[in-house]
């Protein structure tokens, strides 16, 4: 994992500590390789929905597995530390220069200024952008041998945060060849390099002996993408698998003693609601439906008690949010649906999922909502989801997961120009409130900001926070040094093994 950390500088400190704890790993870890430099066999929910293209959802199955990286990480509470850069500083308003550590890509090609700069560029131009660059230009260039200067058209100061986003993982030159595609295989900086990927069902990696953080412990990873999540449970019951991740909460109970790991997350599952065309448009017909569901079951009986009931945007993880939410401003007076059809969409990856969306069409349709069900993979989902092609989605979606910046999530997901608006919300107000909390400097003051924009968007009961995930997760009673992420960025690292 990172090395040391240089004392902090400015944007490292803009975030206080957001969470309870810091990245669990598995307790019994060692100092050698295991005796048999054996395969980690891995079972995960979400096949890929890009191609395993960095800039989109894919990007977090890419740093799970160890295969990319950025110039910086985060650690538990949320600051940003030394990856790929071993330090930086500010130099201007609008500037940052990254100095580079020795590294090198698993093509065998150095990591020079000149490929992280070309690599950050291609990002910043990707269409549709990453998330960790909603609202922001950013160009990249080389500032010497092993520095990067990093300019954001404006001020940007938590951009070391924003730079430890998957999405803006640093890849070898080999991966741009083709002009509309990105290829991973072979080109990322990890201790595991991606060798093969067999569609949306399978991938095989193989140990990157060249890592510059030392050689990881396992032989190689093989990866089955099993989008439902009973047979994920059986696989790791089985011993067919070593990793089983999102283990559905009717599943956890009946896994071993010790192969049960459940991890606090900042993950909140919410209702969308499509504020730009549809019945949902009309602002009365998304209070109706706010107003039509009932959350206080959800984490007691659908979760079975593996969740908390929806607060807010920020759950209970986000330790400094946890009783301040503000109430939401403007809400509009509920009209009478009176048999307005709406279609709800949701997808099973996440096998809680349908069950949640099943009780919200149950409440809809007693409100006077005619509700039709859509439940697909995600994958088959995203792109018409993006598109406005449903009234209402059902999403379980991390907060923190593209920056580790509070602020990011709200400009991704509920501005305007949000790369990741799948609730197509565009207001004055909200815009108005976000871009104050992405000028604001202070952590406090930040983070009250970042409130205050949280209740102008519930106030447009364009989003309806429903529960606050914890995630279980399956691991082999002979498995060690699982890395377990609040912020569900790492799931194998160089000390997992068996």
């Amino acid at each position: 994992m990172p090395a040391p950390r240089p004392a902090r500088p400015l944007a490292a400190l803009l975030v206080a500590p957001l969470l309870t704890g810091c990245f669990a790993a598995d307790s019994g870890t060692a100092s050698g390789p295991s005796a048999d430099g054996s395969r980690l066999r891995v079972a995960l929910a979400f096949p890929p929905a890009e191609r395993l293209s960095p800039y989109g959802a894919d990007a977090t199955i890419l740093s799970r597995l160890g295969v990319t990286e950025g110039l910086t990480a985060l650690d538990g509470n949320g600051s940003a530390t030394p990856a790929l850069a071993s330090s930086w500083r500010r130099e201007d308003a609008r500037s940052w220069r990254f100095t580079l550590r020795e590294a090198t890509f698993q093509d065998g090609s150095e990591v020079t200024a000149q490929a992280v700069a070309d690599s950050l560029n291609r990002a910043a131009h990707a269409e549709p952008a990453p998330a960790a660059l909603s609202g922001v230009t950013l160009t990249a260039e080389p500032a010497g041998r092993n520095r990067v200067r990093v300019t954001t058209g404006r001020p940007d100061l938590i951009l070391p945060l924003r730079l430890a986003g998957p999405s803006l993982a640093v890849l070898s030159a080999k991966a741009y060849r083709t002009k509309d595609a990105v290829d991973p295989v072979g080109t990322g900086t990890g201790p595991f390099e991606l060798t093969e990927v067999r569609g949306s069902s399978s991938a095989a990696l193989d140990r990157y002996d060249g890592y510059w953080g030392g050689r990881a412990q396992a032989a190689g990873i093989d990866v089955r993408f099993v989008a439902d999540g009973t047979a994920r449970t059986n696989a790791l019951r089985s011993g067919d698998t070593d990793i089983a991740e999102a283990v559905p909460v009717a599943q956890a109970a009946t896994l071993r003693q010790g192969t049960r790991r459940e991890t606090a997350t900042t993950r909140t599952t919410s209702l969308l609601l499509n504020s730009r065309s549809g019945p949902l448009k009309d602002a009365g017909l998304r209070a109706a439906a706010r107003a039509a569901v009932d959350t206080s079951g959800l984490a007691r009986d659908v979760y079975e008690g593996h969740a908390d009931r929806g607060a807010g945007i920020y759950g209970p993880a986000v330790a400094w949010a946890e009783g301040r939410h503000l109430a939401p401003a403007g809400r509009a007076r509920p009209k009478r649906p009176d048999g307005a059809r709406i279609t709800l969409a949701t997808y099973d990856n996440r096998p809680e999922l349908p069950e949640v969306a099943q009780v919200l069409k149950q409440q809809l349709e007693l409100a006077g909502f005619r509700v039709r069900l859509v439940v697909r993979e995600y994958s088959r989902l995203e792109s018409d989801a993006l598109a406005g092609r449903f009234d209402a989605f059902v999403l379980a979606r991390n907060s923190l997961v593209d920056t580790g910046d509070p602020v990011a999530v709200l400009a991704s997901d509920y501005t305007c120009d949000g790369g990741y608006n799948l609730a197509r919300l565009c207001d004055r107000d909200v815009d108005r409130a976000v871009a104050a909390a992405e000028r604001t400097a202070d952590t406090a003051k930040r983070q009250d900001a970042a409130l205050r924009a949280e209740a102008e968007i519930l106030g447009t009961d364009a989003v309806v926070p429903l529960v606050h995930q914890r995630i279980v997760t399956g691991v082999g009673r002979s498995v060690r040094g699982v890395l377990l992420d609040p912020y569900e960025r790492t799931l194998v690292g160089t000390g997992t093994r068996r």
